[in-house]
């Protein structure tokens, strides 16, 4: 890949997935800090959530990547996609969406495997994509009900109970 630097990227939309397996190749492939910088904004920040590593701002991730992450790995690591999602038009709505990581561990302790699921019809009825009055579905409301059990409950009941015939 080659690189430019940030500031002589045009506004264009890009080819998403192909920006993302340029990003991933440069990380993994050819170990290349410079080409992993390049496919990210003047700004970028990064966070791997579960060890809160990374960097806020172009100097920290690029530090980060050249200390801690790129050409660090062993070197039979691969990268493997299974699916992919691009991701619609930003609608500017906020998104408020509960997650459930089921994580399984083999017998030394080690992590085997992460299962992480959320609603997707959740997520769709918030940006707007998908109509909650005419499926059995919710939005935001999910979400404030696991912070605050005080929220309502049962809604949903009434208002998709079947008719007696």
């Amino acid at each position: 890949m080659t690189g430019s630097s940030t500031t002589e990227m045009d506004s264009k939309p890009k080819n998403l997935g192909a920006v993302f397996d340029a990003h991933v190749r440069a990380e993994f492939v050819e170990k290349d800090v410079a080409a992993t910088m390049a496919t990210m904004t003047a700004e970028p920040y990064l966070t791997h959530v579960p060890t809160m590593t990374g960097g806020t701002g172009r100097a920290e991730v690029e530090s980060f990547y050249h200390d801690h992450f790129v050409g660090y790995w062993p070197d039979d690591v691969q990268v493997k996609s299974i699916s992919r999602t691009v991701r619609v038009a930003p609608t500017g709505r906020k998104v408020v969406l509960p997650h459930v990581v089921v994580m399984g561990f083999d017998e030394t302790g080690h992590v085997a495997y992460e299962h992480i699921y959320w609603d997707q019809a959740s997520l769709l009825v918030q940006v707007g994509l998908l109509d909650s009055t005419r499926l059995p579905v919710s939005g935001a409301e999910q979400a404030r009900r696991l912070l605050d059990p005080a929220e309502p409950a049962n809604e949903m009941i009434a208002h998709w109970r079947l008719k007696p015939k």
